[in-house]
């Protein structure tokens, strides 16, 4: 018997229970029936911030961003293609500071682009500043081991 993940779709922010042999057949959510990874991160709100980063099993990679940050809209396109080339071993999300300003004080962000791996609600890695995919991809690798 395969031993099974909690994830939390990123459309509808329902619980999935998915067997992790089935995390490459491009899996859906029972409920929304949307795709579980897009390839692409998702946004997060102060609402289902903590239910994505304390119930999904896969290590998680945040992106706490502005709109008007220079260095942040430099990063976006490389953070995009990390999220193309490392889904399902990773999930991508981003979360708009101006926004959704409760997490990111929860969290400590003092400057932005920061990223925050979480794994089983616990914050396993932080980079502050911006970086290349080569860098953003080293850095991921290095984190989750």
């Amino acid at each position: 018997m395969s031993e099974s993940l909690h994830l939390v779709c990123a459309h509808c922010d329902s619980i999935v229970r998915l067997p992790a042999n089935r995390l490459g057949e491009h899996p859906r959510c029972p409920k929304c029936h949307q795709p579980l990874f897009d390839g692409k991160p998702y946004e997060l709100t102060a609402a289902n911030f903590q239910r994505h980063t304390t119930v999904n099993e896969l290590p998680l990679v945040v992106d706490f961003w502005a709109p008007w940050c220079g260095p942040c809209r430099t990063m976006a396109p490389f953070f995009e293609r990390a999220a193309q080339e490392l889904e399902p071993r990773l999930r991508f999300a981003k979360l708009n500071t101006d926004e959704q300003n409760e997490p990111a004080a929860q969290h400590g962000i003092r400057s932005i682009p920061t990223l925050i791996v979480f794994r089983g609600g616990r914050e396993i890695a932080r980079q502050s500043g911006a970086m290349d995919l080569a860098r953003l991809t080293r850095w991921l690798q290095s984190s989750i081991g």
